[in-house]
């Protein structure tokens, strides 16, 4: 599951640098993109959230934790 989370973002946010580890039922993804510049810290996460989603509904994961920027 870790290499399709990762997959998954890579494909819908460009340039992204994605990093997941996943334990069980839980994820702790940290993307790092030039998409989140200027952008709320719930906005990056809804983008990164997006593309999880149906994993998060049907109970693949039950718990995310997401860590968005952009690069420095």
């Amino acid at each position: 599951m870790q290499d399709e989370i990762k997959q998954r973002i890579e494909a819908a946010i460009a340039g992204a640098q994605v990093t997941v580890n996943v334990d069980g039922n839980r994820a702790t993804i940290a993307v790092v993109a030039s998409l989140f510049a200027g952008m709320s810290r719930v906005k990056k996460q809804q983008q990164v959230y997006a593309c999880i989603e149906d994993l998060i509904a049907g109970g693949a994961l039950h718990a995310v934790t997401i860590k968005a920027d952009a690069p420095e």
